[in-house]
């Protein structure tokens, strides 16, 4: 499916630095909209279908080695592939609002830029496999020592990403930041350092505006 023969549904995805309070918003907009009347789905990734999801138990689990760079690349674009075509796509083309907890900017980051000089492939791939970016993105901003740490804190078995250390996150940090640069079309950034009251009031505006413009 390519960006011209995009359904007529709405996909908004969340992108920021671990513990950048990604879920906690996602979960909030969907609930916002469901009382507004839309009819949303909300998803992660890697995950969201069955296929992906057993993708996303290799990828965040386990020794930060495990991977190299360019395995990880095919394993996030095969789990984002299943969850594109049986989750995704459906929900769109029934009208949905798809609100997706990272997408393809993640990889664009955490493989192309941050763990490896990988970018052209990841684009590559994206182009080949994908072929479709959100209609909204919501970049979380936030230091990045201040996001390890609440990640550090969940105290869960999906860490493997965070046992990298504050070097990686704040590559990753400045590179979104680059990717907000970039796409200034689809990509706001909202700051995550307030309140999550004062961050899911900064998303509403921004998503009602969103909304209203594509009707």
């Amino acid at each position: 499916m390519t960006q011209d023969d995009a359904a007529p549904g709405h996909f908004i995805s969340f992108e920021g630095i671990d513990g950048s309070g990604k879920s906690t918003q996602t979960q909030l907009l969907a609930d916002k909209l469901r009382d507004a009347g839309h009819d949303v789905l909300l998803t992660r990734e890697p995950g969201g279908s069955p296929g992906a999801e057993e993708i996303r138990k290799l990828v965040l689990k386990g020794d930060p080695d495990r991977w190299s760079a360019e395995t990880e690349l095919l394993l996030f674009t095969a789990a984002r592939r299943d969850h594109l075509e049986r989750l995704i796509e459906p929900a769109l083309a029934d009208g949905k609002i798809v609100i997706c907890d990272r997408f393809a900017d993640s990889t664009r980051m955490y493989q192309g830029v941050s763990r490896g000089d990988l970018r052209g492939k990841v684009d590559t791939l994206h182009s080949l496999m994908i072929g479709r970016e959100p209609d909204l993105t919501l970049l979380i901003d936030m230091d990045p020592a201040q996001g390890l740490a609440r990640a550090k804190s969940r105290k869960g078995t999906e860490e493997r990403f965070e046992d990298f250390g504050t070097d990686l996150q704040e590559k990753m940090r400045a590179g979104f930041l680059e990717l907000a640069k970039q796409y200034p079309d689809r990509m706001r950034t909202v700051d995550g350092t307030a309140t999550v009251a004062h961050v899911a009031a900064q998303i509403w505006r921004i998503v009602s505006a969103h909304l209203d413009k594509a009707q």
